[in-house]
């Protein structure tokens, strides 16, 4: 049997960026440009909210460098 394999956090990120760009060429393609307009919206206040209910305050600089600090 084939070894399952995770996929790499670039090859992830690569996939999702194909995938936004299929859809929204399919959608230019369609000239459905509102649909584009309320995607992008939605996704922005998504975004802002993560930023918003973030706990930036109690990362420290070793939580971020890990044991490159010591």
């Amino acid at each position: 049997m084939a070894e399952k394999r995770k996929l790499s956090r670039r090859m992830s990120a690569l996939l999702w960026l194909v995938g936004a760009a299929i859809v929204i060429g399919v959608l230019i393609a369609m000239h459905q440009i509102a649909i584009i307009y309320l995607i992008a919206t939605i996704a922005l206040v998504a975004l802002l909210l993560i930023v918003a209910y973030s706990d930036l305050e109690s990362i420290d600089r070793q939580d971020i460098l890990g044991s490159e600090a010591d």
